[in-house]
C-alpha cells in the first residue's frame, strides 16, 4: 500500500508510542483514521495531533471481543470501508516463568495475542472487499528470540508471529497483503503499563524498573518505527524488522537458533 490519500486505517492502541507516530505519519498522508485505546486521555493527544484529518477515537479493551466487534461496526458505520489494520496495542510484562501467576499470562495473552486475533478477525472481511487492502500485526524481536524473565512477554509475541505468517500465506491469492512488524528497543511508554516482579531485595519500584527496562532496549523513536512499518508496506514486505537492534537479533537467531543466549547475553546493555 503506497498511497494512504482518502484511505481508512485503523490502529489499536494509538494513545500512545508507536500507535500514535503511526496515526500522526498516516494523518499527514492524507488517511482517515478510526484510533482505539483504553487510554482516553492520551487517544485525545493523538487527535490533537491529527489535524486536518477525519478522526473516530472509541475506547476500547482489545481483550475484549465484543468490544473490538463494536468497535469494527462503529468504524464501517462512520467511514463504509477499511483499508488498513494495525493490531499495535500491546503491554509487557516480567518475571520469570515459575513465579508468573496463571493471571499474568491471561492478562498479557489477552491483549498481546487474543487483541490481534480479535482485531484480525473482526476487520478480515471488510479489507477483503478491497483489494490492495493491508492488515499489519505487531510483534517484536522478543518473537523472534526468547529471553529470561520474558517467558510471558515472549509466548505471546511468538504467538503473534505464527498467527500472522499463516494468515498471510492464506490470503495470498486474495488482495490482502499482511504483515508482521518486529520492532527492536522503540522509545515508547509500554514498560510503564506493564507488570514487573518484586526483586531480591523486596523492592517493588514499577517506575524505575520501567524506566531501566526502557533506557536499556530503546534505540528507535516512535516516529522512526511509523516511518519505516509503512515504507516496508509499501514495498510489499511480509516481514518488517524495526531497528538496528532488530536486523542484528534476527540475524544472530538464523545463525544460532538453539544457543543465541549466549551471544546476546554479551551484547545485551549492563
Amino acid at each position: 500500500m503506497k498511497d494512504l490519500n482518502n484511505k481508512v486505517v485503523v490502529i489499536t492502541g494509538a494513545g500512545s508510542g508507536i500507535g500514535r507516530s503511526l496515526a500522526t505519519t498516516c494523518a499527514q498522508r492524507g488517511a482517515r483514521l478510526a484510533l482505539c485505546d483504553v487510554d482516553m486521555s492520551g487517544l485525545e493527544q493523538t487527535r490533537s495531533k491529527c489535524a486536518n484529518a477525519a478522526v473516530l477515537t472509541a475506547s476500547v479493551d482489545v481483550s475484549d471481543r465484543a468490544a473490538v466487534e463494536a468497535f469494527r461496526d462503529e468504524v464501517i458505520a462512520e467511514y463504509g470501508q477499511v483499508d488498513l489494520v494495525v493490531n499495535n496495542a500491546g503491554v509487557a510484562h516480567s518475571q520469570t516463568i515459575e513465579d508468573a501467576t496463571y493471571e499474568d499470562f491471561e492478562w498479557i495473552m489477552g491483549i498481546n495475542f487474543w487483541g490481534v486475533v480479535h482485531g484480525t478477525k473482526a476487520f478480515l472481511p471488510a479489507l477483503k472487499k478491497n483489494r490492495g487492502s493491508a492488515l499489519v500485526n505487531v510483534s517484536s524481536v522478543f518473537g523472534l528470540i526468547s529471553l529470561p524473565t520474558q517467558g510471558t512477554y515472549n509466548a505471546t509475541k511468538f504467538a503473534v508471529r505464527g498467527f500472522t505468517e499463516a494468515l498471510r500465506h492464506e490470503t495470498a491469492d486474495s488482495g490482502l497483503h499482511v504483515m508482521c512488524v518486529h520492532p527492536g528497543g522503540i522509545k515508547t511508554g509500554i514498560a510503564h503499563s506493564a507488570r514487573f516482579y518484586v526483586g531480591p531485595d523486596g523492592s517493588d519500584d514499577q517506575e524505575k524498573a520501567a524506566g531501566d527496562f526502557v533506557n536499556k532496549l530503546a534505540r528507535t523513536t516512535p516516529d522512526q518505527a511509523a516511518r519505516k512499518i509503512l515504507d516496508d508496506l509499501a514495498k510489499g514486505k511480509g516481514r518488517c524488522l524495526i531497528g538496528i537492534d532488530a536486523q542484528i537479533i534476527s540475524a544472530i537467531s538464523r545463525l544460532m537458533p538453539v544457543n543465541y543466549w549466549r551471544v546476546m547475553n554479551r551484547l545485551m546493555p549492563g
